[in-house]
């Protein structure tokens, strides 16, 4: 086991990953950018470096700095959480060619899953199912009206070295092929640096599942079973789940061995994800791998029992997977992103500082955050706050108990998606399972549309008067941290009963 290891990440994935070295007798080196010089994961690590200004191009992302770090702390491994520099080849390379170990898959793996075009190359060539579609990049808007003519509209032009719904669009027209393709390849450019993209037939209503596998150095390659990700906005996941309600042991036998294929077939190690697209008859087609830790992760940890991210660790240390060849879940777990994005005005960014935060607890309740009383909320980074996590028996105890949790939470400060996953909580579609990758499309502005209880507006006056009679105090010198019993009680009471969130 190594004896120090440095997370190149920031936010709540750090904390998580310091963490996970603590209880595995591992020491932690936190690096942070002038934005985060007061961020819990830099208080939380043994030991912090700071490498660069606020802005992820001249911190998070300068490589480099990350492993010049390394070596002056002492450090034999790097963490790269997930985002940054967690699927950059180069840098895996650049770790590796210093001397360390990358707490991820081989720098060729990445590679070779990376890029959309190559991985249904080597999915095909696998004899993996993949969505009906090219492997090729094309050249030109008029290639692209004619593979789209064979294939039937509509289609959808994604960037080859694209995530996150980046550099993706869905055509339904000839005549939107030259400008929806032109739009693709520049946000493709600017976000990745790449503009090259592919075509493939848009299949109408699918489930968006995923399976997450495990790789050791020894030849053992594990499925952990499936998530449900089909709750999406514009290709962002937003609530995800464990198990899916559409999968039955049969068809998560297959996927799981599918995805096991995949993984073999890239030379694959340590932890990834297999995407799929499952139709409403049951079939299903190989997306792509992403080669890291995903955000998802909590909710297959909570129903398979093993800490995904320690066994991160344990591989790239060179330990074999003691676990069976199969996973069955054992009862139901969802997760809620929580954003600093306001759902009434069309999830604008919102920034600011964390007045008040109350983090929800109890029976099967998990919170994953990168935040506290006092963090301020900038718009250098993503703007994810924190994740929580419910487990349950059954699907609905979960959705109850993340109802319960989510009613629990309150952030001051900066407006959040929380009353979003309330609503959708309350749905009826979403509690029947009936959902797909298009459902909160489609049903956002219904969703937005349902006003807060009268108690709610009036408990969020109440907080907000509460926080300007504090900025008050501030301004003549009173301790705001120490209210009267009856102000302090006043303001937890209002803020408990779902005040300014």
């Amino acid at each position: 086991m190594f004896n120090k290891v440095l997370v190149a990440n920031r936010g709540e994935i750090a904390l998580r990953v310091i963490r996970a070295c603590r209880e595995l007798g591992v020491q932690s080196v936190a690096v942070y950018s002038d934005a985060d010089v007061q961020a819990p994961h830099v208080r939380d690590a043994d030991e912090a470096v700071r490498i660069g200004e606020a802005p992820s191009s001249e911190s998070y992302l300068q490589g480099e700095r990350i492993v010049e770090a390394a070596h002056a702390t002492g450090a034999e491994a790097i963490h790269p959480g997930y985002g940054f520099l967690s699927e950059r080849a180069w840098f895996g390379r650049l770790v590796r060619e210093a001397g360390l170990a990358f707490i991820g898959p081989p720098p060729e793996a990445i590679e070779a899953m990376g890029n959309k075009t190559a991985a249904r190359k080597l999915a095909s060539a696998a004899g993996i199912p993949i969505v009906p579609g090219t492997t090729e990049g094309v050249r030109d808007a008029e290639e692209a009206r004619g593979i789209a003519a064979r294939f039937g509209y509509p289609v959808l032009l994604k960037a080859s070295a694209g995530g996150g719904g980046k550099g993706m669009r869905v055509v339904r027209d000839a005549s939107d092929v030259e400008p929806s393709l032109e739009m693709a390849r520049r946000e493709a450019r600017n976000a990745f640096g790449d503009e090259a993209g592919y075509v493939e037939k848009y299949i109408e209503r699918p489930r968006h599942v995923e399976i997450q596998v495990l790789a050791d150095n020894h030849g053992t390659v594990l499925s952990l079973g499936e998530r449900e990700c089909s709750i999406q906005r514009r290709h962002q996941k937003m609530i995800e789940e464990a198990p899916c309600i559409a999968v039955s042991p049969e068809l998560r036998h297959r996927m799981g061995e599918t995805a096991v294929a995949a993984t073999r077939a890239a030379g694959y190690r340590n932890a990834g994800t297999c995407e799929f697209l499952l139709d409403r008859d049951g079939a299903f087609y190989f997306l792509e791998m992403n080669t890291r830790l995903q955000v998802e992760h909590p909710v297959s940890e909570l129903v398979t029992g093993i800490d995904i991210v320690q066994w991160q660790i344990r591989i790239a240390a060179g330990e074999a997977l003691p676990f069976p060849a199969e996973m069955t879940p054992r009862g139901w777990a969802i997760e809620c992103r929580i954003t600093s994005e306001d759902p009434a005005n069309g999830f604008l960014p919102s920034t600011g500082r964390i007045e008040y935060l109350h983090v929800p607890s109890g029976p099967g309740v998990r919170w994953d955050g990168g935040i506290e009383a006092g963090s301020v909320v900038g718009l250098h980074y993503d703007p994810m706050l924190a994740k929580l996590i419910v487990w349950g028996a059954n699907r609905e105890q979960a959705i109850a108990r993340m109802h319960r949790a989510l009613d629990e939470l309150v952030i001051l400060g900066v407006a959040t998606s929380r009353e979003f996953h309330l609503r959708v909580m309350e749905n009826e579609e979403y509690r029947r399972g009936e959902v797909g990758i298009q459902w909160l499309e489609q049903r956002l502005p219904h969703l937005l549309a349902i006003g807060a209880p009268e108690e709610r507006r009036m408990a969020a006056a109440v907080a907000a008067a509460l926080l300007a009679e504090r900025d008050r105090d501030t301004r003549r010198g009173a301790n705001p941290c120490s209210p009267s019993p009856a102000r302090g009680d006043a303001w937890l009471a209002a803020a408990r009963r779902e005040g300014v969130r």
